[in-house]
């Protein structure tokens, strides 16, 4: 028994002072975080403030700013196909050919019956004109005059009819020939050679114009009215209409940032009352037709007029219970949470509504140490870059270097 209780003695002894290496060996790093003769160092910069625009972002798609669906005018065969599927094509380009023969037939024969009462007014003039002479001299008599003039309006009115037929195959022999009505991306034919196609009903084809494309969005009531608020301020316009169009910047899913650049030229003239959005478009140059219509892409809004404003990165801000604060530094290295209100982000930092003045001193990389010094820490200064790039675009704070002996 008593050897028993020594061994779990002997144990216990064992597993507290593993404990205590344990606890010691954890405790180093923190130990040395504090520094030989002080606080941790953290490292610390002022607010950056410069005039801001706050941006809205919305989800929305790119559109064609032009489409045509390629029918034909004219019932007939299909006789051969100009395009390959898929490519660039111009306007007045020949993208398909019908039959033609049946209908320089009708050409032909609408020309040939032109001809004929060509023939026929020539006559009739000429006869109305001779009995006129003989009537102005009494040798005719009224009613054959009248007869003569009766023959020459028919045949002039015959010959508009004739004529109107004749441009009437001419068209239909030209609507045999399918050109494209704009420049754009085709897509693939639909109808192959030798099917025979129906005036009006058979679709051939499509073509999307890409240069420049649009991008369609809908925006909630209350930006809408935030957006008329400011276009009365004198700012940009949100329609393009009375005023210069409002510049936006638009990214795809798979891009960071809004590298693509528009301008805002159309509202939509009632809210939509099923979901209370209001439609909107931008126009963007897309010279290299890398845009395509049906993608996907979010679009940055000028949601504010110009303004001086104040800015830290988020990797500054804390939470506790749905407060937000930061750690504001003071002249003799006292640290104190200072709450604020924030914005949305502009040049991927924070704004901060309220709280802030600008010319505090915030931690902004070493938060977790400031605990560790009890309310006291060692500023290591930094500026702020304009553009926040990220935490790892701070130099790695320094302990601080010790006086050189005299």
């Amino acid at each position: 028994m008593q050897n028993r209780k020594h061994i779990l003695r002997s144990a216990s002894l064992a597993a507290l002072a593993l404990l205590a290496v344990t606890t010691l060996a954890n405790s180093k790093p923190a130990l040395a975080q504090m520094g030989p003769g002080g606080p941790p160092p953290v490292t610390v910069a002022k607010p950056v403030v410069k005039n801001i625009i706050e941006m809205d972002e919305f989800v929305g798609r790119f559109e064609a700013s032009a489409s045509v669906d390629v029918r034909a005018r004219v019932n007939g065969y299909l006789d051969s196909v100009n395009f390959k599927d898929g490519a660039l094509v111009k306007e007045g380009e020949l993208l398909f050919v019908i039959d033609r023969r049946p209908y320089q037939a009708v050409l032909n024969q609408a020309q040939a019956n032109l001809n004929v009462v060509q023939t026929r007014l020539d006559l009739a003039r000429i006869e109305f004109e001779r009995y006129e002479r003989l009537a102005r001299s009494g040798t005719a008599a009224e009613a054959t005059l009248d007869a003569r003039r009766q023959a020459l309006l028919s045949a002039q009115a015959e010959i508009v009819g004739t004529r109107a037929a004749v441009e009437t195959a001419r068209l239909n022999l030209s609507f045999t020939e399918i050109r494209a009505q704009i420049s754009g991306r085709i897509s693939r034919k639909l109808v192959s050679e030798g099917n025979l196609v129906r005036e009006n009903e058979t679709l051939l084809t499509t073509i999307v114009a890409q240069d420049p494309i649009y991008f369609y969005f809908d925006i909630d009531e209350r930006s809408f009215l935030a957006y008329q608020r400011l276009s009365r301020e004198g700012a940009a316009t949100s329609n393009g209409n009375g005023g210069r169009a409002l510049q936006v910047a638009i990214g795809l899913t798979d891009e960071k940032g809004f590298p693509h650049k528009g301008l805002l030229t159309f509202a939509d003239n009632r809210l939509d009352p099923a979901t209370g959005t209001m439609r909107l478009r931008a126009t963007l140059e897309n010279k290299d037709l890398f845009l395509q219509p049906g993608l996907f892409g979010r679009i940055a809004v000028p949601g504010s007029p110009s303004y001086s404003g104040i800015l830290v990165p988020d990797e500054a801000i804390l939470t506790d219970l749905g407060r937000r604060f930061v750690y504001v530094v003071e002249a003799d290295g006292s640290v104190r949470q200072q709450p604020v209100q924030l914005g949305s982000r502009t040049d991927n930092y924070r704004i901060v509504r309220q709280g802030l003045k600008g010319d505090e001193t915030v931690v902004i990389n070493g938060l977790q140490r400031v605990r560790m010094g009890g309310g006291k820490v060692t500023p290591m200064p930094v500026q702020l870059p304009q553009v926040w790039a990220g935490l790892m675009a701070l130099p790695a704070p320094q302990p601080p270097q010790a006086a050189p002996k005299q």
